[in-house]
């Protein structure tokens, strides 16, 4: 069964780029009935940068979500804009404060025109810092993700600040619902690449972290034919690996010891990817086998 939380409510969205559109992607499965407000560009098509380096992005995106063009700067932009907020629940913007302010979206003037409409903002750093020019890999890189010059495998800043953006709307909503009354709600995307890092800064991580590597059952080990990620971290598939490969006798192993460790990965480098699929699967083993 389906739940839709959010059926009907109505959602006009400012944002650009990767936050707000994937933000709006999810409130729309949640029942959202979704708009969002680009500038017009040049080319007459979209705003959003997204859709200039990344038309499928902005497809998959933009499914089921109304698009309108107006240029804010300009009184029939304006226009356009105040009469989609006139039949709007709750408005997702990403720009910085200053640039709101500009637009007349400042919170203080929009709350007097709007009373019941809420505002979630998506910013880069909180508060004060809100107006410091930012993006996802430095958001990252600040909150200790950057390892050496590679980059990060994924847009964690974003995707996190999406994730909160929406979880923010559903506080916003039952707000709204007791009171009767907008609120607004800030979503820094620091603070989600911050909260993405908590178990790096606790050391769960770290080479010699359970899950970072100092677990024998919890690594990436080469086998004949590909790779394996192994996560038999818990006891019970922990002992279930130790006694596969030592033939029962798993009583004294220490998991975090360098023996463990060498025991390991010369069971699976002996191994193809198809007989540790079916090893796994008859021994109740967690691993997923890649090429």
């Amino acid at each position: 069964m389906s739940v839709r939380p959010l059926r009907a409510t109505r959602i006009l969205s400012l944002a650009l780029n990767l936050p707000g559109p994937a933000a709006l992607m999810r409130l729309r499965a949640m029942g959202a009935r979704c708009t969002k407000l680009e500038p017009p560009a040049p080319t007459g098509r979209s705003g959003d940068p997204m859709q200039s380096y990344n038309p499928n992005a902005y497809k998959t995106l933009h499914a089921g979500i109304k698009v309108i063009h107006a240029n804010l700067k300009t009184e029939i932009g304006q226009g356009t804009l105040h009469q989609a907020l006139a039949n709007t629940d709750i408005l997702l913007t990403s720009f910085r404060p200053s640039a709101l302010k500009k637009l007349g979206l400042g919170w203080r003037a929009l709350h007097a025109a709007y009373p019941a409409l809420a505002m979630v903002c998506i910013v880069g750093s909180p508060g004060q810092r809100a107006e410091e020019p930012g993006h996802d890999l430095t958001y990252q890189a600040e909150a200790g993700l950057v390892d050496g010059l590679g980059m990060p495998p994924t847009l964690y800043a974003d995707m996190g600040g999406a994730l909160m953006a929406s979880e923010a709307v559903l506080q916003a909503r039952l707000e709204q619902l007791r009171t009767g009354r907008g609120i607004r709600m800030e979503v820094a995307l620091a603070d989600a690449a911050r909260y993405l890092g908590l178990p790096r800064s606790w050391g769960l991580t770290s080479p010699q972290g359970a899950v970072g590597g100092g677990h024998a059952g919890y690594r990436v080990y080469p086998c004949k034919d590909g790779r394996v990620a192994l996560a038999a971290l818990e006891p019970h598939f922990a002992t279930a690996l130790m006694d596969l490969i030592s033939d029962g006798d798993s009583t004294a192993i220490d998991m975090f010891r360098p023996p463990a460790h060498q025991a390991v990965a010369q069971f699976v480098a002996g191994k193809t990817r198809r007989a540790l699929d079916a090893l796994a699967h008859r021994h109740d083993i967690p691993l997923l086998t890649m090429r």
